[in-house]
Formats: structure tokens, sequence, C-alpha cells
């Protein structure tokens, strides 16, 4: 595609598709301009380089998450749907938690997502930086619970690169951990109830459980505030 008629748009949609397919290791000019049918060239003048591509392919990604009005579904409900569709928006596009740690996160997408839930704390009683308490709270849990997807994505990614098969290689591991596993008596009971590729694996509807317990403590601090 010539550069004439290539756009940003273009560009950070084909970006994200190499992203959640290859990570951030994935990712370069050369492999993007191929995706796009343009030089490496075009690609460069319309975004400047990888780091801002990446900052305009994961702001494109925060916008996937809803802001649902708190005046119309109450704040705990408006913090559950935030929450919940964050966690599915990171396990969609794990190479985003790979990018916490090494690149800067900015653009209109994500301060439009930190704005509104600052005012869905805001609406629930917060008053001033406990809403932001709050939301860091709320966030930190979602984002922890998506690291674990976005770990086994880059490790098997990165097992195939080294030409092997990254699943099979992972399987074994789990195999040989349960083995380990099986020395004591609370993870011996659990393997028994499972197959070792279950090992380590949180439960069926641990994030929902998780979030619920979050939510509940928050409440909880609200009703403190209210009678104090």
């Amino acid at each position: 595609m010539p550069r004439s008629t290539l756009t940003s748009e273009q560009i950070v949609e084909a970006a994200v598709e190499l992203l959640d397919a290859e990570g951030l290791e994935g990712l370069n000019m050369r492999a993007l301009g191929r995706r796009l049918g343009s030089a490496a060239t075009a690609v460069y003048w319309h975004v400047g380089s990888k780091d801002n591509l990446v900052a305009l392919a994961a702001d494109r990604a925060w916008n996937e998450v809803p802001r649902p009005d708190p005046a119309e579904v109450g704040w705990r409900a408006a913090a559950a749907t935030m929450a919940t569709e964050l966690h599915a928006m990171l396990t969609r596009h794990s190479w985003l938690v790979q990018a916490f740690g090494s690149l800067p996160m900015f653009g209109p997408g994500k301060a439009r997502h930190d704005d509104h839930i600052l005012a869905v704390y805001e609406a629930a009683g917060f008053p001033g930086a406990q809403a932001d308490q709050a939301a860091a709270t709320v966030f930190t849990f979602v984002l922890g619970n998506a690291l674990g997807t976005a770990a086994t994505a880059a490790l098997t990614r990165k097992l195939d690169r080294d030409g092997g098969d990254g699943e099979q290689v992972l399987s074994d591991s789990m195999d040989r951990a349960a083995e380990v596993a099986r020395q004591f008596p609370r993870l011996r009971v659990r393997l028994d109830r499972a197959t070792a590729a279950d090992y380590g694996a949180a439960p069926e509807h641990t994030f929902e459980f998780g979030l619920h317990a979050v939510l509940d403590g928050l409440a909880a601090r609200l009703a403190a505030l209210s009678s104090s």
C-alpha cells in the first residue's frame, strides 16, 4: 500500500493484529509493512517510531473498555463492568501487559478510561485521594489476574521461536511440577481431583470471586465513612 494511501488508523489496526499474534517481541516495522503491503519507511513516516506505535495500539485497546454511567447502573455495577471488561481486554491483548513494564502508557483512550473510573468511585462516595486509591486497588487486582495469561503467551511464543513446540514444552513442565506438588498433602488432594495440566491454574470463577471480594471491601469502607 503506497504511503499516500496508507493511513495511521490502518497501521494501528494492523499493529494490534500483529501484536496479538506475535507479542511485543514480534512487532517490527518490516513485518508490519509486509502485512500492509507497504515499505517499512512508509510506516515510520506515519507513526514515527516503534514505541510510539505501541502507544497508539495500546490506546486503541483502552477504547474497547466500556464506560457505564454510575448514575444509571449504580457505582458498584459500573465498577464491576469496567473491571471485568478491562480484564477481558488485557486477556485479548496480552502484549499490553508486557508493555506496562517496558514502555510508557499514554493517550486519550487511557486518559478517558482513567477519568471515568475516578468518576465512578467519586459517585460511590469516596472523597479526594480515596477515589484514586479505590481505582488503583481494583486496577492492581485486574492486572495481577491478567499476568498469568500474558506470561504463558509470551513464554509459548519464545519456546516456539527457539525451535520447539511451546505448548508441548509447557505441558511437559506442568507434568514435572505436578510430580513435585504431589509430595505435599493439600496439593496432592487437589491434583487427585484434576489433571497435571490444571496444576497452578486458578479454579473456575476465581476472577469473579476476587473482584466481588475487593468490591465488598470498598463497600464496607464506604459504610464506615458514612457512619463516622
